[in-house]
């Protein structure tokens, strides 16, 4: 299995991109959310990857963090989402995006990725929603972006080394410690996941005390 590559960009397609790994090329697909963040040819960069094996052919599909990949992994599980369809809703929404439509039952947003219909959009939303916790819970270690540049690998800062990958633009560490929270108050994962990805939807940069406070606010009975 492969599961992270590390080489030189030789080009970028609309759906894919070549990688030459010490003269090898390995062809990566990505979602275009992806492959717009990557750099120019002739840079270095790491993917994690999923191999697709097919009777007769094979597939790798990359990922900047292990959340995408993992997201990815837990569509296709779904009858009817292929590995590209996969790649298209977390293309169209990103991580957060798709962690908060399904725990929130938004048809809509998942049904906005292309290819996807109101039926398999509803599919989604239902088989996948007491599982996205899990996800979530990976916390700030999963939305870690693995572009490295010409020398240095950027996946754990280091004094001697501070970390290039593009800056975080989201409060999954907080969604992560919040979600912990609520479920060791007693409230079951998929409500309190509910309840933290709308929170974290209406304070986008709140930490985890704030958004503790109003998903319990979102969980408390209604009058």
């Amino acid at each position: 299995m492969i599961g992270k590559i590390t080489g030189k960009v030789d080009y970028r397609a609309k759906d894919h991109v070549l990688v030459d790994v010490q003269g090898v090329g390995y062809l990566v697909y990505c979602s275009e959310r992806t492959l717009v963040a990557l750099p120019p040819a002739g840079s270095i960069i790491a993917l994690y990857t999923e191999l697709l094996v097919r009777e007769d052919n094979l597939q790798l599909f990359g990922f900047l963090t292990l959340a995408e990949k993992e997201w990815h992994k837990l569509l296709t599980t779904v009858q009817g989402v292929g590995a590209k369809a996969a790649l298209s809703i977390a293309g169209t929404l990103g991580t957060d995006g798709v962690s908060r439509a399904i725990t929130l039952g938004d048809i809509a947003a998942i049904k906005a990725a292309q290819g996807v219909g109101p039926k398999l959009a509803q599919r989604i939303v239902t088989e996948l929603k007491d599982k996205a916790a899990n996800i979530i819970a990976m916390g700030a270690a999963g939305s870690e972006q693995v572009i490295i540049d010409d020398s240095v690998v950027i996946e754990t800062p280091t004094a001697s080394a501070p970390r290039k990958a593009m800056p975080a633009t989201n409060n999954a560490g907080a969604q992560a410690d919040a979600l912990s929270a609520l479920v060791n108050l007693g409230y079951g994962q998929g409500d309190a996941a509910s309840a933290v990805a709308e929170a974290s939807g209406l304070f986008p940069d709140a930490n985890s005390g704030a958004l503790i406070k109003a998903a319990l606010k979102l969980l408390a009975p209604k009058a």
